[in-house]
């Protein structure tokens, strides 16, 4: 089933039009986001709003059908972080260059990892050389993560 415009708009504003997951903003992206099912179709999950996110095109794309990552610190198999069942700033923190994205809990580090927040997994550097130049701008990271710098 499609997911109607006013839906989308309505994941787009309820987001602050940031990715859900990495917390990078749309209006600086290259492409516009995605929907991403949190629980995914192929999972059992439905088009209800409640379990839509905007997701960016990396986020999304690591997401795939994920629910579970392992947090790198105690081994541990973990949900993947919910963002309508969690807060972001209860789960990650910024580094203080406000480039790379850290997992304060094993729900944060499993997702960082799975969702390849920080270019670790693929090694490109893409993401963190696009947020160096979004904070050289004042762009990155979002005003309401600031107070989250470590």
């Amino acid at each position: 089933m499609a997911i109607s415009m006013s839906v989308k708009l309505l994941v787009r504003q309820r987001a602050d039009f940031l990715c859900e997951y990495c917390h990078s903003s749309e209006e600086i992206s290259a492409a516009r986001f995605e929907i991403d099912h949190i629980q995914p179709r192929s999972r059992g999950g439905s088009d209800s709003v409640d379990n839509l996110a905007l997701a960016c095109q990396r986020c999304n794309a690591h997401h795939y059908n994920f629910i579970q990552g392992k947090d790198p610190e105690t081994l541990n198999n973990v949900d993947l972080f919910h963002p309508r069942q969690q807060v972001w700033n209860q789960h990650f923190i910024w580094s203080q260059d406000g480039c790379k994205v850290s997992g304060v809990t094993e729900i944060g580090r499993a997702t960082v990892q799975r969702l390849d927040l920080n270019d670790e997994v693929r090694g490109d550097g893409e993401i963190m050389r696009s947020r160096l130049a979004w904070v050289k701008a004042g762009w990155h990271p979002p005003v309401s993560d600031l107070r989250q710098l470590i």
